[in-house]
């Protein structure tokens, strides 16, 4: 998942289906789980359930083939908001006992369940509630079509529990089939084997033969409609986006093939996308087999869709090899980020690689100065026990991380590299790893006792200190350097016709993020007027813009960035414009006024976000 403005998506058949299974290994301690899957662990999941939109509620039972290790006489499951109403054991469904534990702010309760040495089924009924984080349900009136109404989860990082009784661990992985029971009038997907069309029943079956983790079940049920972009790619959308959607995801098989070729195949079957509602609360989301994308991405010229190959990198580094607890998050998002400007570069080119690489860099500096280089969540691995686990997701694990491969690859070279990632995927497919088997790893099969070449990487300053290394690689853009150029004399020369020189997304970024920081209203104007950054920018341009309008007070743009603010529920794009507006008294108000407004349309994690700043 991509947290400010990265995204979504794709992928391919293999031409091998069979069901593939990881070795046998000991699962990390996750302080973020009550389970103890050391001593009883789910193997797969077989869920039946209902989903009803007028109670806004899912109902059913959900059946997990268990491997009891220790003999013992209880499993631990992890629950939240949940309404356990029965738990039996096995076909014959004898019921047993169940007791719930002392709640811990924002991880929910222990689900302890009496079970036989013998046990190797638990079925578990429930209902979820409205307090359900993982569930967004929508009004019609919240659609894009705004003629039926729509639920999708988001399980990352602990809210599969608040939907499904679950041991809710990136360490723990299972197989899943489920039916789900939905109004006719709408469809319903899964992370996992999709319809491609509505039936007449209301009734849908699905298979995940992939071993996941908890955070990777997704659901989505809507007024959807499905159109392939080739023959092992599509999109599904609501009536209004589909068309724009395929044409704007042309591209797709593309990063597929160029992903691929450099990594090693897509282990995974069909890949699709789902473009959601508005309210979605991030860029994209990585569910196997099909990738939640936010409609943000749709800017009507492809512009943004660089950015789907970041979800597709997850294909590899997060869905394929997982970091087995959240505090080490750079396993999967340091990995996805180097996957995807590796995708970037095969796609679009040297250039465009060597400008995201600068913007990513921008974005890591203005991270570190916000958390300052002392921070203990500047380093890679961090320690988010008692703790939100996404309190401690910043962007350091995606580009700290980044940066972090790029100095290994600079170190020992591409091919080198390229052959020693693939072989990581390999060896470690369908497999929840922690920082310290990854280093393990990388000393045997990399440094091989090569003492100065560990010196000159430098990896425990890396990953288990803060700030950043000395060693870190400094990207270059001719085309930014040529933009700088234009920084220094634009105010001797005038705006005018500069629009025609900064074109591109990247450009207009780049543009935007060095601008004085002394810029007048009426320079704020004149840019304005020449590049239409207030109403005619991408999502991601009006984002940066509407930043800087915020610091200078450039009130011209005010009424945008409202309508911006409360049309979108994307939390890592929301939040630079609150943190700039609670800046000042005057600010503050406003942003009190305009998340009042906007509030009922944000998803649950937006709103934990963004509430703490307007207190």
């Amino acid at each position: 998942m991509r947290k400010l403005s990265l995204l979504v998506v794709l992928i391919t058949f293999t031409a091998c289906q069979k069901k593939e299974t990881a070795p046998k290994q000991e699962i990390a301690k996750d302080p973020h789980s009550f389970s103890n899957p050391a001593e009883a662990v789910v193997k797969h999941l077989d869920l039946d359930i209902k989903v009803d939109f007028d109670t806004q509620t899912i109902s059913g039972k959900a059946s997990w083939l268990i491997d009891n290790i220790s003999k013992g006489n209880e499993i631990i499951f992890d629950e939240n908001t949940l309404n356990i109403t029965k738990v039996t054991l096995g076909d014959d469904e004898k019921e047993t006992k169940f007791e719930l534990g002392a709640a811990v702010e924002f991880h929910g309760k222990p689900l302890h369940i009496t079970i036989e040495p013998n046990t190797t089924k638990v079925n578990i009924y429930y209902n979820t509630s409205k307090e359900s984080v993982a569930l967004q349900w929508l009004k019609p009136e919240q659609t894009a079509d705004k003629k039926y109404p729509f639920v999708f989860s988001q399980g990352e990082s602990i809210w599969s529990r608040t939907w499904i009784p679950c041991q809710d661990s990136p360490g723990v992985r299972f197989t899943y089939n489920a039916k789900v029971s939905v109004p006719k009038d709408l469809m319903a997907l899964m992370s996992a084997v999709n319809p491609q069309q509505k039936n007449n029943t209301g009734v849908y079956t699905f298979k995940q033969e992939k071993a996941i983790p908890s955070y990777l079940m997704a659901i989505a049920v809507g007024d959807v409609e499905f159109k392939s972009i080739d023959n092992r790619t599509g999109v599904y959308a609501e009536h209004s986006q589909i068309d724009k959607s395929v044409w704007e995801f042309a591209e797709l098989g593309k990063m597929v093939n160029a992903a691929e070729k450099l990594f090693g195949p897509y282990r995974w079957g069909r890949y699709d996308v789902i473009v959601l509602p508005p309210s979605f609360p991030f860029g994209g989301m990585e569910n196997p087999n099909l990738t939640f994308l936010t409609p943000t991405v749709l800017a009507g010229d492809r512009s943004l869709t660089s950015l789907l190959a970041h979800e597709l990198g997850h294909s590899w580094s997060g869905n394929l090899v997982t970091n087995a607890t959240w505090d080490e998050t750079w396993l999967n998002e340091g990995f996805t980020t180097y996957v995807e400007h590796r995708i970037g570069e095969e796609v679009f080119g040297v250039e465009e690689a060597k400008m995201q690489d600068v913007l990513s860099r921008k974005v890591l500096e203005n991270n570190l100065a916000e958390l300052g280089n002392d921070s203990p969540d500047t380093r890679l691995k961090v320690d988010t026990s008692g703790r939100n686990p996404d309190e401690g997701l910043s962007d350091i694990p995606y580009e700290k991380g980044y940066a972090f491969l790029q100095t290994i690859e600079a170190a020992v070279g591409r091919k080198k590299f390229d052959a020693f990632i693939t072989n990581y995927f390999n060896d470690h497919a369908f497999q929840s790893v922690t920082t310290e088997e990854f280093v393990s790893y990388f000393n045997k099969n990399l440094i091989k006792g090569d003492k100065a070449l560990a010196d000159k990487i430098k990896v425990d300053d890396w990953i288990y200190k803060p700030g950043i290394p000395a060693n870190i690689i400094t990207p270059v853009s001719e085309d930014f350097i040529a933009i700088d150029c234009i920084q220094k004399t634009w105010r001797k020369t005038g705006i005018k016709g500069l629009s025609q020189k900064i074109k591109s997304t990247n450009e207009k970024q780049h543009f935007i993020d060095y601008l004085p920081k002394d810029l007048t209203i009426q320079e704020m104007t004149d840019i304005d007027k020449e590049f239409n950054f207030t109403n005619g920018g991408n999502f991601v341009v009006r984002r940066q813009w509407f930043i800087i309008a915020i610091q200078h007070q450039y009130k011209l743009a005010h009424p945008a960035i409202e309508k911006f603010l409360t049309s979108y529920s994307r939390t890592y794009s929301l939040m630079p414009l609150y943190k700039e507006m609670v800046k000042t008294p005057e600010g503050k108000a406003w942003a009190k006024q305009i998340y009042a407004k906007a509030k009922s349309g944000y998803h649950a994690t937006t709103v934990v976000a963004i509430e703490p700043l307007l207190k």
